[in-house]
């Protein structure tokens, strides 16, 4: 193949292109250190276990444990210490894996490089280039850093991994040297290059202006370490239950053992029954059911292709307000495809597997589709050449329009003044060349020399095209016969054969998906960093509302905060956005009181993912630096598992706040009968084996039957929870206070009913207990839905909940009756009638109150 073009030596030298000496690279290097961002100080083992340890849910998990050990009871404090010490191991790795980020963008930072160096081209580690060295490009290699183009040669570079967008941009040399102009990614004809981006076409040699940290990459580095996780709510809520119940529980035990002490004369009793009244009122449950619900919903998420990174995030799931999506990779497939034709002003649109039936395709279009793959490289980086060519060997498949067999001569490449790329071509049954010319449409026009009229009709067309976010370019076709071939393109004689417009098509599931997350009252708002045609375009076909102004990141950068604040409020689309402006989106929407849940799949979107409430990264075509720092991760990267997620986020929040009103229900008649016969001089109701009962059976085994509840009827056309909603707001508390006062009055005056009635305080027991147990499952029934009526919710399905009431009242049976464990427990022997009694009248009690409102979660 012959080449018109000089060769690097030759650039190199009519350019007086100088690298840097061995001796003045090693003083930079010692000066400004190596290119790669430096990594935050590991944490150590017991920084990581002291962490975990020391949130609210474990220390109140461990503070159970020492009261259990406290009293004796080694097999429960054993039971409860090890849950802590599986916690912490979990959490320690986890903790570990989260510092793989800055990992994930060092081993970017990275690769290796060709320079100049002592005026010979040397291989080097990415790590050792400094600031002026000289770099060598060619296609399929890495940017190692920042660099300015002092020549190219038809390059485009792949800067998806800075700006989210699938389209490599092209890039053009400049003799100017002006750095200091803006230099962002993104956009074409520029002569800046960014580590960490691919160089998919072409080559070029670049002089570097930043490595490291000072370098686009390193700034989003820089931006990542710099954000703190926040606390999630249920951790904080958990932190003041902590506060209220230790203060509380330490005032009333205080309070018990002094009486006790006094009134009777028995101070060692008295601490005992102080301790009871301390576990009775102890909710352990809340951290473990939270842990429970949480982990479980982790795993059910992971059955819908959402692996969870952060299980805090599964909590704000529910109260998620706003979404905010990026488009490539989220919204679109991240892949161009062929979509259109036009020969002739004539359409052809490739809409399906249908369309690209070799039958299906008219002849007419054939020629123009032929030459655009002529114009491209048979095996290419390039996306759009890809698609060019995948669509044209399915539906040329067969036909004379294939020439594998021709050779390539000449290649004409880009260059500044045309933006149109040749191909010659040289086939063995021809005697002339055949090139094949694409490129921007204005300037295959001007290769073709049009008249006025012919350019104008096809620039309509054109602008139809780009009008449905398309990427349009057009093609031309040329013959030669001379056997020396001219200098520049406009030599040849083209002729003008049609346009194609490439997109990166919607996913399948979105339309519906954002529907979804609409009816919810979860608004959606686009952020990418294309074009605001195309972005718009793409809002619409999602079904986002775009009919606000589309707001440009260099738009964005005049606005004050407050202006800026305020178009948030009404805008839904925001385009040409830089990583930094997508960290200041996220944060200012959560300044307006929204919690934001962020999805991405590039380096550019990672602090953006770790600044939302709920980070969001793509799985399959995510990077890794987005994996790491999100919270969720998509596994088969379809946007509709978002919908899948929030769904399962809300019910798990609903079930939690019910599992919740039955813990504080139930507890209050443990601490009452603990409290009370006390406080009365009656003899001790509760002992520490009945509250190690309810404690380790009874409350937290029903607590987790909760878990599997069904999702309520409204989950998903109710608007999301307020912002300032809590797991332990009064009206949930209120609530359990409600039915557990009710249950206190049933079971006090069941005790003090079969006293009065010849009974002695060992069988007054064994009924006050049986009651109590059917006043759980009461307590139980009535809180499994909230949506609907008590009796619709008696027969919604939960295998778990009816396994875990069958065996409750198994072992309450085996309590009663047998007499071993009758004696374990301190019970009397009471016949089966009086059983039957005790359980007829209080299902009776519970079953006429459950027709009451006020008993009753109203909506």
């Amino acid at each position: 193949m012959t080449t018109n073009q000089p060769t690097i030596g030759e650039v190199i030298q009519k350019k007086k292109i100088h690298g840097l000496t061995s001796k003045e690279a090693e003083e930079r290097l010692q000066a400004e250190g190596l290119n790669e961002l430096s990594s935050a100080k590991p944490q150590s083992i017991l920084a990581i276990a002291w962490g975990v340890v020391s949130e609210p849910m474990f220390l109140l998990l461990l503070s159970c444990g020492i009261i259990y050990l406290l009293i004796g009871n080694l097999e429960d404090a054993l039971i409860l210490l090890g849950s802590v010490a599986i916690i912490v191991t979990m959490s320690f790795f986890q903790e570990k894996k989260s510092e793989r980020t800055l990992e994930a963008l060092r081993d970017l930072t990275s690769p290796r490089a060709l320079v100049l160096r002592d005026d010979e081209q040397i291989r080097i580690s990415g790590k050792d280039v400094v600031r002026e060295d000289i770099i060598f490009l060619s296609e399929g290699d890495r940017v190692p850093a920042d660099a300015y183009l002092l020549e190219a040669q038809n390059m485009t570079v792949d800067e998806s991994l800075l700006t989210g967008e699938s389209v490599p941009v092209r890039k053009q040399a400049s003799d100017t040297g002006d750095i200091s102009s803006e230099s962002k990614p993104g956009g074409d004809d520029l002569p800046f290059l960014f580590s960490g981006s691919l160089v998919v076409q072409g080559k070029g040699i670049a002089r570097v202006t930043a490595i490291g940290e000072r370098t686009e990459l390193g700034k989003i580095g820089k931006a990542l370490s710099s954000q703190e996780t926040e606390t999630s709510r249920v951790q904080a809520e958990t932190s003041h239950a902590v506060k209220v119940v230790a203060t509380t529980s330490a005032a009333l035990v205080g309070l018990l053992v002094i009486w006790y002490g006094i009134t009777r004369h028995d101070w060692l009793n008295g601490i005992l029954a102080g301790l009871t009244l301390a576990m009775s009122i102890m909710p352990a449950e809340f951290p473990l059911v939270l842990a429970i619900f949480l982990g479980l919903g982790a795993w059910r998420m992971a059955q819908k292709h959402v692996l969870t990174r952060r299980i805090p995030a599964i909590e704000m799931l529910g109260a998620a307000t706003v979404l905010c999506v990026d488009k490539t990779g989220t919204l679109t497939q991240n892949r161009m495809v062929l979509s259109k034709i036009m020969t002739h002003g004539d359409p052809y649109t490739f809409d399906g597997e249908a369309s690209l039936k070799h039958d299906n395709f008219p002849e007419k279009f054939h020629e123009t589709l032929e030459f655009a793959m002529l114009s491209s490289q048979r095996d290419p980086f390039d996306p759009m050449e890809r698609a060019i060519q995948q669509a044209g060997r399915q539906v040329l498949a067969g036909t004379e329009h294939i020439h594998d067999s021709w050779s390539l001569v000449e290649e004409y490449p880009l260059s500044r003044e045309l933006l149109a790329i040749s191909r010659v071509w040289r086939s063995p049954d021809l005697t002339q060349y055949v090139i094949a010319a694409k490129g921007a449409p204005e300037a295959i026009m001007d290769l073709c020399h049009l008249d006025e009229k012919t350019m104008a009709t096809i620039s309509e067309q054109v602008n139809s095209l780009a009008e449905q976010g398309l990427r349009v370019l057009a093609v031309a076709k040329a013959s030669f016969s001379h056997k020396k071939l001219p200098s520049q393109q406009h030599d040849f004689d083209f002729e003008f054969l049609g346009i194609i417009g490439l997109a990166d098509p919607l996913r399948p599931t979105v339309r519906t998906a954002v529907k979804e997350c609409l009816t919810a009252g979860i608004r959606v708002i686009m952020i990418t960093g294309d074009y605001p045609a195309t972005a718009k375009k793409i809002a619409e076909e999602a079904g986002l509302d775009a009919s606000g102004v589309v707001l440009t990141g260099q738009e964005m950068e005049f606005l004050s905060p407050e202006e800026l604040k305020e178009r948030i409020r009404k805008g839904n689309v925001f385009c040409r956005a830089t990583p930094e402006q997508k960290l200041q989106l996220v944060n200012m929407l959560k300044e307006n009181g929204e919690i934001v849940a962020m999805t991405g799949d590039g380096v550019n979107d990672a602090p953006a993912l770790k600044s939302a409430h709920i980070g969001i990264a793509m799985g399959e075509r995510g990077t890794d630096v987005a994996r790491e720092s999100a919270s969720l991760v998509l596994l088969n990267d379809d946007f509709s598992s978002i919908v899948c997620a929030v769904r399962l986020g809300r019910r798990i929040f609903d079930n939690i706040r019910k599992a919740v009103v039955f813990i504080v229900a139930a507890h209050i008649p443990i601490a009452g009968l603990s409290l009370i016969p006390v406080m009365l001089g009656w003899p001790l109701m509760l002992l520490p084996i009945h509250i190690v009962f309810f404690e380790l059976m009874v409350d937290p085994i029903c607590s987790v039957a909760f878990e599997n509840e069904p999702e309520e009827t409204d989950v998903m056309t109710r608007p999301p929870r307020p912002t300032n909603a809590r797991i332990f707001d009064k009206s949930i508390l209120l609530l359990g206070v409600k039915q557990g006062l009710a249950l206190l009055a049933w079971v006090v005056f069941v005790y003090w009913f079969a006293q009065k009635n010849g009974f002695d305080s060992e069988q007054a027991r064994t009924l006050t207990f049986t009651a109590m147990i059917m006043g759980d499952i009461w307590l139980i029934l009535i809180n499994r839905s909230w949506s609907r009526s008590f009796f619709k919710s008696l027969v919604q399905p939960n295998r778990i909940l009816w396994s875990v009431l069958a065996a409750t009242i198994a072992v309450l049976v085996v309590g009663i009756f047998v007499p071993a464990v009758r004696t374990l427990f301190h019970f009397g022997a009471v016949q089966w009638g009086y059983i039957v009694i005790s359980i007829v009248a209080t299902a009776v009690f519970t079953g006429l109150i459950s027709l009451i409102p006020f008993f009753r979660r109203q909506k």
